[in-house]
């Protein structure tokens, strides 16, 4: 026979519930507004831009390491909604899936456990449904083969075939921790063949801007490659000013 929760703690679950859901609209209503007179939304900013160039114009310390495009080489642009979820347990998926509005990236904390798939083909078909625009999730994923045919964006730690429980704990619009990265509900979310980086709004314009500038150095870089005229007379200073490899 079940005990039945003291009234005081259904009236904080009830709240922290309206609470959290009241939180994560306001996250995605944000997509109207402007950081110093920029567009805040990523895919007009972030356009033709590589996660290369914009990792390396956020100190090349942002981003996803260990995890994979699992779905092929389609790009992904949207703004976090993050869950985080006991290992190989994706109840709180499920929830998150209520919650999807278009251009959402549901964003996972799995712990980097990959011993059980949190979502696969039916979690996919639902989302893109819904208008998300992809999944990142640190832990694993099953059925890659409908991800590559739907070329739906999805980044994961591992695959494997082995189902999820569906019991919890969890939550969701919730700052979490990718693969040592944090991510907050709302932040950008840019992924494409080489991995995903994570942009908070308020930083998005200023990235946005020196990664642009970088593109457009690379692109003189590559040009002066072609034509003979490449300056390498960098590296013998660098060189010099190395640690030695030896005492």
């Amino acid at each position: 026979m079940s005990k039945k929760s003291p009234p005081a703690f259904e009236k904080y679950r009830f709240w922290n519930g309206w609470i959290e859901v009241i939180f994560v609209a306001i996250q995605f209503t944000r997509d109207d507004m402007t950081y110093d007179g920029a567009p805040t939304d990523p895919a007009t900013m972030f356009e033709g831009l590589p996660t290369s160039v914009i990792s390396d114009c956020m100190g090349r310390l942002s981003g996803t390491a260990a995890l994979a495009p699992r779905h092929g080489d389609a790009p992904m642009v949207g703004r976090a909604l993050t869950v985080r979820v006991r290992a190989g347990d994706n109840l709180f998926i499920h929830d998150a899936l209520r919650r999807v509005t278009p251009g959402s990236v549901i964003v996972v904390d799995g712990g980097g456990c990959t011993e059980r798939a949190l979502i696969g083909e039916i979690i996919m078909a639902v989302a893109r449904d819904r208008g998300a625009a992809g999944f990142v999730i640190d832990g694993s994923v099953r059925d890659v083969a409908a991800f590559r045919d739907a070329g739906f964006p999805c980044y994961a730690r591992g695959v494997t075939h082995r189902g999820p429980y569906k019991n919890g704990p969890g939550e969701v619009g919730c700052p979490i921790v990718i693969d040592g990265q944090p991510v907050f509900p709302g932040d950008f979310v840019l992924g494409d063949e080489d991995g995903v980086v994570f942009v908070r709004p308020d930083d998005a314009a200023a990235v946005a801007a020196a990664a642009r500038s970088k593109l457009a150095d690379e692109a003189d870089t590559l040009g002066a490659i072609k034509n003979g005229t490449y300056d390498e007379s960098w590296v013998e200073a660098a060189v010099a000013a190395s640690v030695p490899l030896r005492p």
